[in-house]
C-alpha cells in the first residue's frame, strides 16, 4: 500500500509538472492587451475615431512585425461618450481585462475622472491630447505626449496683442469640458489684460442646456466686441462660427487648440475662413515618418488623421516601445521612464520625471482655402 502511495505521488508531480510547463507555454503565447479609451460618439467622435483608428494601425503593425517578443497584441476599445459615468465603468473593465497599458483618454474632463482609478491600480496610461495642468508634475502613472494647454493660450493672447486685431473679446466655451476651458481661458485673460486687452463678456454652454447656438451668437454680439474666442471642440467651433457670420459676416473669430481639425473645417464651411488659432502640430511637417503615417492612414480611412491621430499613434508607439524593452516583470512605468525619449511623427518625445513633455513652440495658423496656414 505504501509502495502504491509512493508511486502515485510521483505520477502526480510527473503530470504536475508537465501541465505546469504546458500552462507555462500556453501562457506565453497569449496575447499582449492594450486598452484604448475615448469618446467615438457624439460631437467629439471626429477625434476619437482618428485615435482610435491610429492606434489600430500602430497595433496592427507591431504585430506585422512579429508582436512583442512572438506574442500578438490586442486593442481593447472603449467609448467614454464624454461622460463621466461611462469614463469609469470603461476603464474598471479594462483593468478586470488585465490589460498591460491604456492609450486615452483624449480630454481633460475625463483624464481628471479616470486618473486616479488608474493610479490605484498603477495601471499606466499614455494620453494623446490631454493638455490640463491638473495632471502636471505628479508622480504618478498618467503620461502625455502633447504640451500642456497653457502654451498655446499664452501664444494666442499675444499674437492677438500684438497684431492688434482683437482688443475686445467675447468668450464662449464649452462646460461640457470645463476642466480644459476654464484653464484654457485663464491662461488666455492673463497675458491678454495685462496687455491692454479686455474680456467684455464669457458664455459657458452645454450640451444639455437646451441653448441653441443662435442665440448664444447674438448674446456674445450684444456685447458690441472686435474679436470673439470660441473655446470649444471642432464641431461646436464649426456651428457656432456659422452662427455667428450669419449675424456678423465681418467679426473677427479666433479658436482654441482643441477645435484644429477636419471637421471644423467640414462643419464650418465658409464661415470659418479668416479664423485664426494656436497650435504646436504641424500639417506640413516634412518629417519622413509623419509623412509615411499620414499615407499609410490616407489611405485606410481615405481622411486626414489630424492631431488626434498624429498624436494617438505616437502614444500608442510609446506603449509598444515600452513593451519591447521589458520582460513583462519590471513596473511598465520604471521601463518608460528609464528609456526616457521615443521617435515621435514629428520629432523626439521627451519623457520628464512626471510623464510630461518639455513645452514646445505654438504657432498661429488661419484657416484659408480650407487650410490651416501658418500666419506666425
Amino acid at each position: 500500500m505504501k509502495r502504491v502511495s509512493i508511486h502515485m505521488w510521483l505520477t502526480l508531480i510527473f503530470v504536475s509538472s508537465i501541465l505546469g510547463i504546458i500552462l507555462v507555454a500556453c501562457g506565453s503565447n497569449q496575447p499582449i492587451q492594450i486598452g484604448f479609451i475615448g469618446s467615438i460618439t457624439g460631437r467629439l467622435a471626429d477625434m476619437g475615431m482618428s485615435a482610435r483608428n491610429a492606434v489600430q494601425l500602430a497595433v496592427e503593425q507591431c504585430n506585422e512585425q512579429g508582436g512583442i517578443r512572438g506574442r500578438r497584441v490586442t486593442l481593447i476599445i472603449k467609448d467614454d461618450r464624454q461622460d463621466a459615468e461611462t469614463a469609469l465603468q470603461a476603464i474598471q473593465e479594462l483593468i478586470a481585462a488585465n490589460v498591460v497599458a491604456v492609450v486615452g483618454p483624449l480630454v481633460s474632463n475625463m483624464a481628471t475622472v479616470v486618473v486616479p482609478h488608474l493610479n490605484e491600480a498603477q495601471l499606466l496610461t499614455v494620453a494623446p491630447t490631454v493638455t490640463t495642468p491638473h495632471l502636471s508634475g505628479q508622480d504618478d502613472y498618467f503620461f502625455r505626449v502633447c504640451i500642456a494647454s497653457q502654451e498655446h493660450a499664452f501664444r494666442s493672447a499675444r499674437y492677438q496683442i500684438e497684431s492688434g486685431d482683437m482688443r475686445r473679446v467675447a468668450v464662449v466655451y464649452d462646460g461640457g469640458n470645463r476642466t480644459f476651458s476654464e484653464n484654457w481661458l485663464a491662461n488666455f485673460k492673463k497675458p491678454f489684460v495685462a496687455g491692454g486687452g479686455k474680456i467684455l463678456t464669457f458664455i459657458e454652454y452645454k450640451e444639455k442646456d437646451g441653448r441653441s447656438f443662435s442665440d448664444i451668437a447674438r448674446e456674445l454680439l450684444a456685447a458690441e466686441p472686435d474679436g470673439i474666442l470660441i473655446i470649444a471642440n471642432p464641431m461646436d467651433s464649426g456651428l457656432l462660427c456659422q452662427q455667428i457670420r450669419q449675424a456678423d459676416a465681418s467679426i473677427k473669430i479666433t479658436l482654441s487648440n482643441w477645435g484644429a481639425s477636419q471637421r471644423l473645417l467640414e462643419m464650418g464651411g465658409n464661415a470659418v475662413e479668416g479664423v485664426t488659432l494656436p497650435i504646436a502640430f504641424d500639417w506640413d511637417s516634412p518629417s519622413p515618418p509623419y509623412l509615411t503615417f499620414r499615407k499609410k492612414y490616407l489611405e485606410r480611412y481615405q481622411r486626414e488623421p489630424g492631431f488626434a491621430g498624429v498624436y494617438a499613434y505616437d502614444a500608442a508607439q510609446v506603449v509598444l516601445t515600452a513593451l519591447k524593452a521589458s520582460e513583462l516583470q519590471k513596473p511598465l512605468k520604471a521601463v518608460l521612464l528609464s528609456i526616457g525619449e521615443f521617435d515621435g511623427l514629428q520629432g523626439k518625445i521627451r519623457f520628464d520625471a512626471y510623464g510630461d513633455v518639455a513645452p514646445a513652440h505654438a504657432s498661429i495658423r488661419i484657416v484659408r482655402n480650407r487650410k490651416f496656414v501658418v500666419v506666425e
